[in-house]
């Protein structure tokens, strides 16, 4: 069996693309970039998700029959790389990222042009990452609901999400209000703060998996709080940091 990689180097990330968009993608599975968001989902998940449930999601539900033995242990190695890659990126937080562990996503070579000045069908930075995002959540539903339910930060995050994935926002003191289009300028600005939301969903994920001893203290800020010093930082960011 092939050593999965830590992470995907370019050459790798070129043939999984290519795998992707020949046996997968037209059989309604997924391309690069929503694969990346959907194992972005599953490694800060509320419970673990198998390799044996999460891949032939990939495909479209079917494997692919491969051309060899050979070929068939290269595309594990590179979708366990992947994974690899995806966990790594969510462990290293929003500080210094490395650029071979940034989310695998189009973006505009000058980030600073306006949209005018883009083709109207690469205006949707980050939808199909969303969207993958979205497909692992649903593996694990319950577990993110509870989640949802208990911290108002992580409905933040995932009304984020829905903004790239849908391109509206929706007013949430006003439901029945039509909702208004994602501004571009909006949309890269979430796109860029997506390993700080990671890096906050894989924190929460092993606060949760790890077992601890009730102690009694009292309450504190929490992470994504402004800190109670004034220095008008997350609490995260701050005296919280250590």
């Amino acid at each position: 069996m092939a050593t999965p990689p830590p992470y995907l180097d370019d050459a790798q990330i070129e043939r999984l693309s290519s795998l992707l968009e020949q046996r997968a993608v037209p059989f309604r599975g997924f391309n690069l970039e929503a694969l990346d968001g959907f194992l972005s989902a599953l490694v800060v998940a509320p419970s673990p998700v198998p390799p044996e449930e999460w891949q032939l999601l990939v495909w479209g539900g079917k494997a692919p029959k491969w051309n060899s033995p050979e070929e068939a242990e290269e595309v594990q190695a590179l979708l366990q790389g992947h994974w690899n890659m995806c966990a790594a990126r969510a462990r290293a937080g929003e500080d210094g990222l490395p650029d071979h562990l940034m989310p695998l996503m189009w973006l505009p070579e000058d980030p600073e042009e306006g949209e005018e000045a883009l083709p109207e069908d690469e205006l949707d930075v980050g939808r199909e990452w969303a969207l993958g995002f979205f497909e692992g959540v649903a593996l694990r539903e319950d577990g993110w609901d509870r989640w949802l339910e208990e911290h108002d930060w992580i409905a933040d995050i995932f009304d984020l999400l829905e903004r790239l994935a849908t391109g509206e926002i929706v007013d949430p003191e006003n439901p029945d209000r039509a909702p208004t289009p994602l501004p571009y300028r909006e949309r890269l600005d979430i796109v860029m703060d997506l390993p700080a939301m990671l890096a906050d969903l894989n924190h929460h994920h092993f606060e949760e998996l790890t077992p601890r001893t009730p102690i009694r203290r009292e309450d504190g800020p929490g992470r994504n709080e402004p800190c109670p010093c004034g220095s008008g930082k997350k609490y995260k960011k701050c005296c919280g940091a250590g």
